[in-house]
């Protein structure tokens, strides 16, 4: 398993959240998605530390960041994470990169509470409704059933989960370190506890306020993605004044590890044009 520690902890709310700042240059913040961690970013941060000054973190009650029973670890609260965090690391104009969760985080961040960035990128983010599967709303209606079942039964559900979001059959070593935040007693009840907590009205809110975003935005989608499909993608970025749409073939919904340079090459291109 490839070693990954965030090193720097941010106090929220009295709640540990656990980042890390890496290279010199226009700062540019990396927002993960769900199930994930900032582990998603391991194959792009480092290149992008090149010429930028990269601000990764672990959404709260994800990855490295505080786990803890009775937790709000909903889009309602991440949003407000990110915006501390902006605050905290005296950020006011960066370009930002969300995926999935992330993106949603950071469309509401601009959009709810009024952080300003220089460019908005948004890889397969969860923005339009449906997007809350057959699978989570059972889950919503059995937590404790799902919260303790045995060790071995909720390894083979959360591995089942999380490979149908690579293109391709990931190794049982490759697919470790997606695994790891949600193993043990407390990884398990907090897999099961953001799930319970997903709900479309924080998307809702977004997505009525689209044509409000302030900044240039470019849309990745993997052409493969099984969570959201690619039309999803394309009426997005329809509904984003003068966002740019760019989509992948042999990607699924994690791009950053399906194609990291794909998301790279992208995203540099889409900064070159745009003026300081």
């Amino acid at each position: 398993m490839t070693a990954w520690a965030l090193k720097r902890t941010y106090s929220f709310r009295g709640q540990a959240v656990h980042y890390d700042v890496l290279g010199e240059g226009p700062a540019i913040v990396l927002a993960h998605g769900t199930p994930f961690s900032s582990y998603i970013w391991h194959r792009i941060a480092p290149y992008l530390a090149e010429r930028h000054q990269v601000f990764l973190f672990d959404l709260l009650g994800y990855g490295q960041s505080e786990k803890r029973d009775g937790q709000d670890v909903s889009l309602g609260v991440q949003n407000e994470v990110l915006t501390e965090l902006l605050a905290h690391w005296q950020l006011d104009r960066p370009d930002v990169v969300g995926h999935d969760f992330g993106g949603t985080s950071a469309l509401r961040a601009h959009l709810l509470n009024g952080r300003d960035f220089h460019s908005l990128t948004l890889i397969d983010p969860v923005v339009l409704s449906p997007w809350d599967t057959g699978f989570d709303q059972h889950v919503r209606q059995h937590e404790s059933a799902f919260r303790d079942v045995p060790a071995e039964i909720h390894q083979a559900i959360l591995s089942a989960y999380v490979r149908v979001a690579f293109a391709r059959a990931p190794s049982d070593d490759e697919l470790a370190p997606y695994l790891q935040p949600w193993q043990g007693v407390d990884g398990q009840r907090a897999f099961y506890r953001q799930i319970v907590q997903y709900d479309e009205r924080y998307t809702d809110e977004v997505q009525s306020r689209l044509a409000e975003i302030r900044c240039p935005t470019l849309v990745l989608w993997g052409e493969e993605d099984r969570w959201l499909p690619i039309e999803q993608g394309r009426r997005l970025s329809s509904l984003i004044p003068s966002a740019k749409f760019k989509s992948f073939p042999g990607s699924g919904h994690l791009m950053p590890i399906d194609a990291p340079e794909a998301v790279i090459s992208g995203v540099d291109g889409f900064l070159d044009g745009i003026a300081p």
